[in-house]
């Protein structure tokens, strides 16, 4: 068999992109004006938090001013704190956010009643619903299917309709302006019980039944070997959870009644109403940033988890 020379082969040519061109032939330009949606509603969500920032920094003057301005022209840091501010009538100086509330620890407060609500909501009603999921989904109980269907049919009711019956509860109870009316309605999460619910029906129960040989308890088989299988559905949930505890307004509102007790929604509504001027925007403003820092930290901290749960909502079941 005779081969050819080398020098007669003629070499492969190389297929290079053009420049700007992406894969599958769509130019660069073409693949930036599909996204303009996406940058357009990017910046929707952009700009009124880039409006609350720059407020923060302004000072009373500035916040009155018309045509008010885009970027701080003397920006200060009164707004959280204004050492100069020693009573009514001085003029150019008001009050902080810290300053603003006669409670005990005054806004620090209500940064701590968000954080406790929030966690205790959060642990207390993914160690709930992951062992009420693993009882609907590894044990053959009487009616199971039926109790599922139930708990999915109650996710179709407005929970604005259970506003009333709920506040009724708390006062026969005598729970209102307590933790407890914050904590106890808010535990039982019909989503989260269906989204583990069809994540644990992914996992062979030839893994439950071996525990049971080995002579593991229904108790230890869920903290030892269903938690730990559970951890990205649950990390994934805690993200909705915390998000909606956290940003909490309509059921504070109408179960707590001091101000020692108010969570950050209601003690910045409260205070809009108290203070309603434009040069007052600046404390307001002050306090719903610092109100934002917490979920924005966890988001970031918590980001792959949350698409993680999003890919695991729509494979698992």
């Amino acid at each position: 068999m005779a081969v050819a020379p080398m020098d007669t082969i003629a070499p492969a040519q190389e297929t290079r992109p053009k420049p700007g061109a992406r894969p599958g032939g769509r130019s660069g330009i073409n693949g930036h004006l599909l996204r303009l949606p996406f940058y357009l509603l990017s910046l929707t969500m952009i700009a009124p938090f880039y409006w609350l920032v720059i407020t923060v920094f302004k000072p009373p003057s500035e916040l009155a001013r018309t045509p008010p301005s885009f970027v701080p022209q003397s920006p200060t840091f009164d707004n959280f704190y204004d050492p100069e501010w020693t009573g009514q009538g001085v003029t150019g100086h008001l009050q902080g956010i810290f300053q603003r509330y006669q409670v005990d620890f005054g806004f620090w407060r209500f940064m701590f009643n968000s954080l406790f609500i929030t966690s205790a909501i959060t642990v207390g009603s993914l160690l709930i619903c992951s062992l009420a999921a693993y009882v609907i989904a590894k044990h053959d109980i009487k009616g199971r299917r039926t109790i599922f269907l139930m708990i999915i049919a109650s996710m179709m009711v407005p929970w604005q309709t259970t506003l009333i019956p709920n506040y009724v509860i708390m006062r026969n109870l005598g729970w209102l302006d307590s933790y407890a009316a914050y904590i106890v309605p808010a535990l039982a999460k019909a989503f989260v019980l269906f989204f583990l619910v069809q994540f644990l029906q992914s996992i062979p129960n030839e893994l439950i039944q071996a525990a049971r040989v080995d002579g593991a308890g229904e108790w230890r088989i869920w903290w030892r070997i269903v938690l730990p299988l559970l951890r990205p559905a649950l990390a994934a949930m805690s993200i909705f959870i915390v998000l909606a505890e956290w940003n909490n307004f309509l059921w504070p509102l109408i179960v707590v009644q001091s101000d020692e007790m108010a969570n950050i929604p209601i003690a910045l509504a409260r205070l809009n109403s108290y203070f309603g001027g434009p040069d007052h925007q600046g404390a307001i403003m002050a306090g719903g940033l610092l109100a934002s820092v917490p979920t924005i930290v966890f988001f970031l901290i918590f980001q792959r988890y949350f698409t993680k749960g999003i890919a695991l909502s729509g494979i698992k079941g």
